[in-house]
């Protein structure tokens, strides 16, 4: 938020110019310069490489006043044919075809991480292997599912399986490959033909895979449109409701039935000022909602009415705490309304 408010203004003094009027209001006039900016990381997109260092001199300029330079060591002036890393993405042109691709670093330092979590799980359960690396995978997932993505998390996911056979060889060391093999990997998720999926056969938990995420183009922000501004707090918040969270199919559909609110106490169930910004926010977030949210079965279409029945029905962990203990040791919920479509 700081940085936003020391370094508004950047765009103008780079030179970038708006439609104002017409059909192409809010889009960049033709022949200037565009800047992205996330924080104090920067990217000016020119036309010639005259038209960039003038951004940058004028830059330079601009930040002097405010007491701040650029960082000589992560600056320069290249090609999108020698391509440019971004915010974890390299952005490069291959065969005259823009493309957004996660970095060689962004590769390394997952690899290098997940790497790290399993050798510190050495000694424990299957199921504590699952629930450590998951939240990892579908985070990693889902801030890299915007670009041109499959290839990398195929890589991931064959580097995740030797991983994760080290880690049973080692804990059956006097096991051989086939029964190691039949001990842990299987078909364990219905919903995929792959019998190379690593799961628990005591409790049916399994590791997800990175490719499993779908790929998301992303959505373009209309014009100079700032999330830190409140008259456009209805715009951002339709941005949210328009993208798909990166959920398991069932809990995405039970989302869209309930219109995204808790039959109990009509809440949202998912609460987000903003999305995720970085693999780590999205790796809290999943791990958060993960724990926020229950699947339980409630009554619905109202109490005492022919027509009523139970359904399963996403809840907050909060209220469902809050129901009162039966008699028989099971907690009954209240009778809760169909979701009256309410956003």
């Amino acid at each position: 938020m700081l940085m936003n408010v020391a370094l508004h203004g950047m765009e103008a003094a780079a030179g970038v110019r708006y439609h104002t009027t017409g059909t192409r209001t809010g889009k960049t006039v033709p022949g200037c310069p565009v800047v992205i900016r996330y924080a104090d990381d920067l990217l000016a997109i020119c036309h010639s490489r005259e038209q960039a260092e003038q951004v940058k001199a004028r830059l330079a300029g601009w930040l002097a006043s405010r007491g701040l330079v650029f960082n000589e060591t992560k600056t320069r002036i290249t090609n999108f044919d020698e391509g440019v890393d971004f915010l974890g993405f390299t952005i490069r042109r291959f065969r005259n075809k823009l493309l957004t691709k996660p970095s060689n670093d962004a590769m390394r330092r997952i690899r290098k991480r997940l790497s790290t979590e399993v050798l510190a799980l050495r000694g424990a359960n299957a199921d504590m292997v699952i629930a450590k690396l998951n939240p990892i995978i579908t985070g990693w997932a889902a801030y890299y599912r915007i670009g041109v993505s499959k290839r990398a998390f195929s890589a991931l996911d064959a580097h995740m399986w030797r991983l994760v056979y080290k880690w049973a060889s080692f804990s059956h060391s006097n096991k051989p490959k086939r029964w190691i093999i039949a001990r842990y990997f299987g078909t364990f998720n219905p919903a995929r033909q792959d019998k190379w999926i690593f799961g628990s056969r005591d409790t049916g938990f399994y590791l997800r895979k990175f490719a499993w995420t779908p790929i998301v183009r992303h959505r373009m922000v209309a014009g100079t449109a700032s999330p830190d501004d409140p008259r456009l707090s209805e715009y951002w918040a339709q941005r949210r409701r328009r993208s798909r969270p990166p959920v398991g199919a069932s809990t995405l559909r039970l989302l869209r039935v309930q219109h995204g609110r808790c039959p109990l106490c009509r809440d949202l169930l998912l609460h987000a000022e903003r999305e995720p910004q970085s693999p780590r926010e999205w790796e809290q977030w999943l791990t958060a909602t993960r724990k926020a949210i229950r699947k339980h079965a409630v009554t619905v279409w109202g109490a005492g009415t022919p027509d009523e029945r139970a359904a399963t029905r996403l809840i907050h962990a909060h209220c469902r705490r809050r129901t009162i203990v039966g008699a028989d040791g099971t907690a009954p919920l209240h009778a809760a309304r169909e979701p009256s479509g309410l956003a």
